[in-house]
């Protein structure tokens, strides 16, 4: 006697046809016994060059000898013994040498799919996959597929995740994409150089080693520090810089996609209905100019750039294709805290701002940087007053807006009536919201 349930099952177990990944992959997997060697000189390097000292030539040699091969066998096993299947609900990736892990991704789950190719996977031919599903801390990723590959498979995974047949899935293919607006580099090397945080992170790894080595004359001390500084300072300019290059944004039926980077090119894909939090940032040197950096908050996605530089204008048009029927309020609409807030906050209580329309929850904080937040009201997930007793005494109060990516969206310093009948009617604006929303479905 069998069971229809443990039948299906099996026949589709047999169906299912896994795959391998690309052939280069071994040599990418090859450095990890590498890696934790030179982890370990790094922790700790003292005891690393006194090792080093000890050995003969003929000893390193051997050890080489020894080395090597391994870490070649090692990564042709990781790459034996990892295969990946689309069934017609999941995605199966089976990893593991010795201890052996099946991950069962859900499609329904799947929220966006990125394509990346590092530099020398751009030379060898092969591309990344990240996925994005709900519920997960991390990325989990097939590297590498043939760059073919790995978009016909991002393709098929969307098709599927979106509903369509299997039977279909694979001749839907990648939906076409209408470029809406690219950031020259000169633009975006302007917008750095105009960063304060730039400036700052340069002046402190020049100025803090300095005093360090007039107090301490330690070269070992004056090293340990402007390391990092100086490596914060490329990351904040030169790495954004090329991390950013090329900066495309298209417009498909699958969402927004995003195609950036010199040496590692990354295409993503803003899901369509996932976004929670929209953030139009203005530096203080940008404003002169009409520049904003557009953020987002994505549910179940790590994507959070949007636009790293652009007009106003031009940001606030893509805006509305990732929040549709929203409008931007001005800084004229926003209302500004009552002006016994200056004894809470001085000064830094005029940069804060509020509008609340039929659509958005917006909220504005920072003088001299200026960052506006829309919530859609269908993605409000609780409100919460907040009053400390110095607010108390001043009769002003935070609400906190809380959305489904974690994370919070406060109005600052609103006096105690305005901030009462703000958590009573975002409350109903809420739940009219997430009635009338659209579905969040791929292609839908």
């Amino acid at each position: 006697m069998t069971t229809p349930g443990v039948d299906d099952a099996v026949r589709e177990q047999r169906s299912v046809t896994e795959r391998r990944l690309h052939p280069v992959t071994p040599l990418r997997r090859a450095w990890a016994p590498v890696a934790v060697l030179i982890g370990w000189a790094v922790h700790d390097p003292d005891q690393a060059q006194r090792q080093l000292t000890k050995l003969t030539t003929t000893t390193l040699l051997l050890a080489l000898a020894v080395l090597l091969p391994a870490a070649a066998l090692y990564g042709f096993l990781t790459w034996w013994f990892t295969h990946f299947a689309v069934t017609d609900t999941e995605l199966r990736i089976r990893t593991g040498l010795m201890f052996r892990r099946t991950a069962h991704i859900r499609l329904e789950r799947i929220q966006a799919i990125d394509v990346t190719q590092p530099l020398l996977a751009r030379v060898a031919g092969v591309a990344k996959l990240k996925l994005d599903v709900i519920g997960t801390g991390k990325k989990d990723e097939l590297a590498f597929l043939g760059a073919d590959e790995a978009r016909t498979l991002r393709a098929e995974l969307l098709a599927r995740a979106a509903g369509f047949a299997p039977e279909t899935a694979h001749e839907i293919g990648e939906a076409p994409s209408q470029q809406l607006l690219r950031v020259p580099p000169a633009v975006l090397a302007t917008s750095l150089v105009l960063t304060g945080t730039t400036w700052g992170t340069l002046a402190c790894a020049v100025v803090v080693p300095t005093i360090l080595w007039l107090t301490t004359g330690s070269a070992w001390t004056v090293l340990a520090t402007a390391i990092p500084l100086f490596g914060a300072a490329g990351a904040s300019s030169v790495g954004r810089f090329v991390t950013e290059y090329d900066w495309t944004v298209g417009e498909s039926q699958d969402g927004l996609r995003i195609d950036h980077g010199l040496l590692d090119r990354a295409h993503e894909t803003v899901p369509p209905g996932r976004v929670q939090t929209v953030r139009i940032v203005e530096p203080l040197l940008w404003r002169r100019r009409g520049w904003v950096r557009v953020e987002l908050d994505v549910a179940g996605s790590s994507n959070s750039v949007l636009l790293p530089v652009a007009p106003r204008e031009v940001a606030e048009s893509v805006i509305a294709r990732v929040l549709p029927g929203v409008t931007v309020p001005s800084g004229a609409s926003l209302s500004r805290p009552p002006h016994r807030a200056a004894r809470c906050v001085p000064l830094w209580w005029r940069g804060y701002g509020l509008a609340v329309t039929d659509a958005v929850f917006a909220a504005r904080t920072g003088l001299l940087r200026r960052s506006l937040a829309l919530v859609p009201h269908a993605k409000v997930q609780s409100v919460r007053l907040a009053q400390g007793p110095w607010k108390r005494l001043w009769a002003v109060a935070d609400v906190h807006v809380d959305t489904g990516a974690n994370k919070t969206v406060t109005a600052r310093l609103r006096g105690v009536e305005e901030a009462a009948e703000l958590l009573r009617g975002q409350a109903e604006r809420s739940r009219t919201g997430r009635r009338d929303a659209r579905p969040d479905r791929w292609m839908a």
